[in-house]
């Protein structure tokens, strides 16, 4: 759309000129007063003020100022033959965007300084609204779920975001473990500040070194100049370390310190940095065993594990499952201009029956592929992915023996039941202790009481 322009000047010959100068990249309008000029202004939205100083009746400063305060403000630039450095110093601080002595004026700079008026603009503009949708996208009650174990991990969330805490986030792929990064940054004293992520595994040592904590030109080859790294850039904010169990021993080292002590290095020189940074961590890797088999640092893992917080499998809240459906359905009907009212009944229960293995994120493409492929008003079972929609029906059950085994009794079934967690989960009596539905306590004590303390 062309920007609208809004020439006030008493001098005819002034105003015809500068419309024909600028009329190729504007929407031109004139007025010869300050009254006519804020009809114009109070009828419709300019994006551009371009005003004479000296007006009848009522100064262009005095225009400028009223103009500024409408709920859509244009930009707005004073030009006079009076030039003088106090009354440009005036202008800016009743709010003009530029001010130009009609001495100096030429249309090419003016075309200039309105163009650059108009980006700078647009900048702040996306900027705010970024900003908004980041807040909005991030907050809270836009992370889904109802189930007893998404209500557990909000309410730490809500506990933890507050504090400047480090915190590991633990669990499978796709199970949405950078949202809940996110919503603890907005929801922290640090969200007006930068949030910056690093996806660790997609990094040679090398360059995940250099890009953490930046390197001076001539570090190494192909360092022609120096680079600010991840946590220069998010002082005061947040930084994201995705996929953590990838990084190699160097960087542990050099993470470990910073963790300590705050204080860090780029790749190449002596000077020690200091960076005021939250982090936040996460794996879908067991880091406690990696840590126990010499493949990570224990010590680190005990910095980062200040808070330890386990993102449940989609198969374990599968109550949650048509929550995350209807939001995906809203979120992909609207992308794609569709109106469609829900899913049929045999859909929801292939959602349900699924077991999905790249959870979350597996549910909202499959979403995504049957809102494109739909044609009705309901997503029916055609519309389904084939993984999803062909899945192969479960087993018959086995036969009742004739002679039915003996029953256990109710210890000999929970020793039976922690003996499985901990195979299950290779010893980790941590994530054994929450698969139970136990506390860590609880389950070391029961582990004693039937002489499993071995396993």
């Amino acid at each position: 759309m062309t920007p609208t322009l809004l020439i006030v000047d008493d001098e005819k010959t002034q105003r015809e000129g500068l419309r024909a100068a600028l009329e190729d990249h504007y929407d031109v309008y004139l007025a010869e007063d300050a009254k006519t000029a804020m009809d114009l202004l109070e009828k419709e939205h300019f994006d551009v003020l371009l005003t004479d100083f000296r007006l009848p009746n009522e100064d262009g400063m005095k225009l400028m100022t009223r103009a500024k305060s409408l709920s859509r403000p244009p930009i707005c630039i004073l030009m006079t033959a009076y030039g003088s450095e106090e009354l440009a110093v005036e202008a800016m601080k009743r709010g003009a965007d530029d001010y130009i002595p009609k001495a100096r004026l030429q249309i090419d700079e003016l075309d200039m300084r309105i163009a650059r008026a108009l980006r700078q603009q647009n900048l702040e503009t996306e900027n705010v609204s970024l900003r908004q949708q980041l807040d909005s996208k991030f907050r809270m009650e836009n992370v889904v779920g109802q189930s007893p174990k998404m209500k557990e991990v909000l309410e730490v969330v809500n506990q933890v975001a507050p504090t400047p805490a480090t915190v590991l986030l633990l669990g499978e792929s796709g199970t949405g473990k950078e949202l809940i990064a996110k919503v603890i940054h907005q929801l922290s004293p640090r969200a007006q500040q930068p949030m910056i992520t690093v996806h660790c595994a997609a990094l040679t040592p090398t360059l995940l070194e250099s890009e953490l904590f930046g390197h001076e030109k001539g570090a190494f080859t192909g360092a022609h100049e120096r680079r600010i790294g991840r946590f220069e850039q998010a002082q005061g904010g947040t930084l994201f370390l995705d996929e953590i169990g990838e990084i190699d021993a160097s960087t542990q080292v050099k993470l470990l310190r910073f963790l300590g002590e705050r204080t860090y290095e780029r790749v190449g020189s002596n000077k020690t940095l200091t960076a005021d940074v939250r982090l936040i961590a996460a794996t879908n890797k067991n880091l406690e065993q990696l840590a126990k088999q010499g493949a990570f640092r224990e010590d680190l893992f005990f910095r980062l594990r200040v808070v330890e917080l386990w993102l449940p499998a989609l198969r374990e809240r599968r109550e949650d499952i048509p929550l995350l459906a209807q939001a995906f359905l809203r979120e992909f009907a609207r992308q794609n201009n569709k109106s469609l009212s829900g899913f049929s009944a045999d859909v929801m229960d292939m959602l349900l029956d699924y077991s999905w293995p790249g959870n979350v994120r597996e549910l909202r493409t499959a979403v995504e592929h049957a809102v494109v492929l739909s044609r009705g008003e309901k997503i029916t079972p055609k519309d389904l992915p084939p993984w999803v929609r062909n899945r192969p029906a479960p087993a018959p059950a086995e036969p009742l023996a004739q002679t039915a085994p003996e029953p256990l009794s109710v210890k000999a079934a929970e020793k039976e039941l922690i003996i499985r967690a901990l195979k299950e989960t290779d010893g980790q009596r941590t994530v054994a202790a929450k698969r139970l539905g136990m506390s860590r306590r609880n389950l070391y004590r029961k582990l004693k009481d039937y002489g499993l303390g071995d396993l």
